[in-house]
């Protein structure tokens, strides 16, 4: 049963569980004694068996939670029909579930979750969504235009691509970077399957705190407070 909250401070944060579907079941049964008023999921989500089965267990896990989740797939959630099939089934039955990819969605207390789901490439590139999820990043930002007429909401992203900081020399995508910085989200959620450490780690980007929680699939996660950005990590393995 979902719990009535009229705000969304702490959040669960979590990214490529593909398949784990142990590791997701006991961070799930964490959110009572972990005091979070949200889910955050960035994919990959499934591995390469049994994928409609899988999104199906995963989306039904979360609805049965406490409280309400958003999310978002990875590259290797394709064909896009499967992933979206499953994900609207589930949100009919399980109103409190939203998948916002190159979407929105609200979460109580005048929070927007927004996000963009597969690897979002700078540049002209093909656009991908049977073998792999690949877009290019114009995309990304004209899903997300609608933004500019909310800006009295808190906002929080969710991509399954890093986005650049020169500051720090770190790799990605300039073009991410730049739609961030447009929108100022509160917090950033992202998770890269093309990197390959997937430990925890944290950084500011203009006036925004971009999280990588590691792999829930290495049984990693992160609890945000989106008012004060203070970060908890933890292993349910």
């Amino acid at each position: 049963m979902t719990r009535s909250r009229s705000f969304t401070r702490k959040v669960l944060a979590l990214a490529r569980v593909v398949g784990e579907l142990d590791y997701l079941e006991r961070v799930v049964g964490l959110i009572p004694d972990l005091d979070v008023d949200a889910v955050l999921l960035v994919g990959d989500l499934v591995n390469k068996a049994n994928k409609a089965d899988t999104y199906r267990a995963i989306f039904r896990m979360l609805g049965r939670s406490p409280v309400p989740s958003f999310y978002v797939p990875g590259p290797a959630d394709a064909p896009v029909e499967e992933y979206l099939r499953e994900a609207y089934n589930v949100e009919v039955v399980f109103p409190y579930l939203h998948g916002v990819h190159g979407s929105f969605a609200f979460a109580p207390g005048h929070v927007l979750v927004a996000g963009m789901g597969g690897q979002i490439h700078d540049g002209d590139v093909v656009r991908e969504e049977r073998a792999r999820l690949a877009y290019p990043a114009w995309e990304a930002e004209y899903r997300l235009k609608v933004l500019n007429e909310l800006k009295d909401y808190q906002k929080v992203f969710l991509f399954a691509t890093m986005p650049a900081h020169k500051g720090l020399g770190e790799a990605g995508s300039e073009e991410l970077a730049e739609l961030i910085k447009t929108h100022n989200p509160r917090t950033v959620i992202v998770y890269d399957p093309s990197f390959t450490a997937s430990t925890f780690k944290h950084e500011t980007l203009g006036k925004s705190l971009v999280v990588v929680p590691g792999a829930l699939a290495e049984g990693d996660f992160a609890v945000v407070d989106l008012h004060d950005g203070k970060i908890e990590t933890g292993n349910v393995r």
